[in-house]
This record gives structure tokens, C-alpha cells and sequence, in this order.
């Protein structure tokens, strides 16, 4: 596992490793007889901010994102347009109509690339699963996963492994959410429980985090639950984890630290389709170690 150098730009890291691999992807695809896509799961404005103020709930840890500045850079979605070669559509997904209406002004801005880019506002979650149910067998696709917490299920990860076509980078909140929610005693709420259930798609996480010892005193015996997962345990398990659906899952990972180098992110890569995995992993895996 990499972990991203003290006092780095963690959003700025996450983005350049990003267009490398779309640059790399289109210019191997531009010669396959392959209709391919950029999707963008949480593609907020097509901009980014130096300080983060994108919505929170109870799952996301807002103190732990780096707040330097308020200056715009590109954000995923303005970085896809501006990739060359081309892909042949992009698919920009966001909930917020506020974001909506701030995306479609990407449409009058690359006037060339319009026809091309589709924006849909809904649930990235119900958007996916729906695509995923598609025929692919003619199309290809990078997507592209930058939740600001838990928002992703397990499900949808599943959905996207078995259409055996796409190539997916994720931004796994290992910092800004596990991490936080896995209380050193073991004593976790019941709906807390049932939601890191649902992000990594098992039960099992509790039993390779958690260790139960008996102890003895004059009372007799009892047992003690302590946390034993950290940042390493855990991002190491949902390789592990992505392994069982996909054709092939980056070996290394990003862990992606803010300037105080706090832990916020892990960067993940897989593969679904087992003839490109090959390729699309030696690419990725390069990507992610420089």
C-alpha cells in the first residue's frame, strides 16, 4: 500500500492519477471496435475548491479534509473533457440540482464535445445499477467513484464487476468513516453496524477487526473485545474484498492523507473484464506507485 507523502495535495493526487489512466485507457481503446465511456458517479460542479463544502451527515468527518483555499481548480469532469484521445461519451451522475445546473454549463464551455456528454441528475447508486443492467457487450467504460462518505453500497460494486466491462476507480473512505465508526470496544450501534455491513458486503469485517480474549479474575471468567484493525489491516481487507467480484484489483492501493496527514482516502483499482484486466492492472498499478 502507498500512502501519499506528508503535506501533499491529497485531491490534487487522486485527479492527476486519474487523466493519466483516461489518457492511457483512450489511446489503447481508439483502436478497439469498442464504444467507450467516462463515468463520473459524484461529478458535484466540474470544478473543485481548495476547501472542501460539499454536503455531510453523520457518516463524514468534514474536520479531517485539507481546507487551504478557496481557489477553483478542474475537477474530475472538466479533467475528462479535456483528455485526449476522446471517449465517445461522457456520463456525468449528480444528485444535487444545484450541481446539475452548474455541470450543464460544461455543455457551452466544450461546444465541440456537447453531443457527447450526458448529465443525469439522480442517485449515483440507482443511476449504476441501472447502466450496469445494460448490454455491454459492445461498450467499454472508466468510472470513476469519489463519494464524500459511505454512500456506496457494496451492491453497487457488485453491479459494476458484473458487467465484466468496466475499469473502476474508487475513492474508499477508510479515513473519513471506517476508521471513526470502529470503536476500540468493539461496541458498535446497531444502524452503524448494519451500514459497514452494507459497505463492504459481509459481516466478516467484525471478526478480522476485532479480537475477543477471556480473562480471568476472582470473580471467574470473562471476555474483553478490542480493536485490532488499523489503517493498513483495514484498507488490506477491502483489497481482499474487491478481489472476490473482480477480474483484477490493483495490488496497491493509495492511501490518500491530508496535510496534517490524516488518513482520508484509499484510492482503489479494479477491472471486470478478465481479457483486460491484465493490462488495464500493470497500467493502473504503475499510475498508483509514482
Amino acid at each position: 500500500m502507498n500512502i501519499q507523502t506528508f503535506g501533499g495535495d491529497w485531491t490534487e493526487n487522486k485527479l492527476v492519477k486519474l487523466r493519466k489512466y483516461l489518457v492511457a485507457y483512450a489511446t489503447i481503446m481508439k483502436d478497439y471496435n469498442f464504444k467507450y465511456a467516462y463515468i463520473d458517479a459524484f461529478a458535484g460542479t466540474g470544478y473543485r475548491t481548495g476547501k472542501e463544502s460539499e454536503e455531510t451527515d453523520i457518516l463524514i468527518f468534514p474536520e479531517l479534509i485539507n481546507q487551504e483555499s478557496n481557489k477553483l481548480f478542474d475537477g474530475s469532469a472538466r479533467i475528462a473533457l479535456q483528455v485526449e484521445p476522446k471517449f465517445d461519451q461522457y456520463i456525468f451522475i449528480e444528485k444535487d440540482e444545484n450541481k446539475v445546473y452548474e455541470l450543464n454549463k460544461l455543455k457551452t464551455e466544450f461546444t465541440n464535445m456537447a453531443d457527447r456528454v450526458t448529465i443525469i441528475n439522480s442517485d449515483a447508486n440507482i443511476y449504476i445499477k441501472d447502466i450496469c443492467s445494460k448490454n455491454w457487450k459492445s461498450h467499454r467504460s472508466v468510472l470513476f467513484l469519489d463519494p464524500f462518505g459511505m454512500q456506496v453500497p457494496w451492491a453497487t460494486i457488485e453491479c459494476i464487476a458484473k458487467t465484466e466491462a468496466i475499469d473502476l476507480w474508487y475513492l474508499f473512505p477508510v479515513g473519513v468513516a471506517i476508521n471513526r465508526l470502529l470503536k476500540k470496544d468493539g461496541n458498535i450501534d446497531e444502524v452503524i453496524r448494519k451500514r459497514l455491513d452494507e459497505t463492504f458486503g459481509t459481516t466478516d469485517w467484525y471478526d478480522r477487526f476485532y479480537q475477543i480474549t477471556n480473562q480471568i479474575d476472582l470473580f471467574g471468567t470473562y471476555s474483553i473485545t478490542e480493536k485490532t484493525a488499523d489503517y493498513k489491516l483495514i484498507c488490506e481487507y477491502f483489497i481482499e474484498r474487491l478481489e472476490t467480484v473482480f477480474a483484477g484489483v490493483a495490488k496497491n492501493p493509495l492511501l490518500l492523507c491530508n496535510s496534517r496527514n490524516t488518513p482520508l482516502y484509499l484510492l482503489c483499482f479494479a477491472a471486470a473484464n478478465k481479457k483486460g484486466a491484465k493490462t488495464a492492472i500493470k497500467i493502473a498499478q504503475d499510475i498508483l506507485k509514482k
